[in-house]
């Protein structure tokens, strides 16, 4: 598995109220279940954007599809490839 990190942004269009967010957090970790991404933590973020998701998932096909969930809540997203420190070593020392 592949672990990726979301930036979200949350628009005002979109989500009005803290409880439609609620709502809509449900619906996300329904959708990521359904697209085979396992949700392995999130956080509310104080600064340039208002989350920070982590997830798993298969392959780039399952990144992709766990972005366009986010976005088709209307959450706006940067989504990247992260590597914890200890894997990202083990590559460094092969060079």
């Amino acid at each position: 598995m592949t672990t990726y990190a979301s930036l979200v942004d949350a628009t005002s269009e979109d989500i009005q109220t803290v409880q439609e967010l609620a709502v809509i957090w449900g619906e996300l970790q329904n959708g990521f279940t359904d697209h085979d991404a396992e949700l392995i933590d999130s956080y509310a973020m104080l600064g340039t954007h208002d989350f920070l998701i982590i997830f798993e998932v298969p392959d780039g096909d399952g990144a992709t599809k766990a972005a366009l969930t986010l976005r088709e809540h209307g959450l706006s997203t940067h989504t990247m490839e992260i590597q914890n420190m200890d894997d990202f070593a083990s590559i460094v020392d092969e060079i």
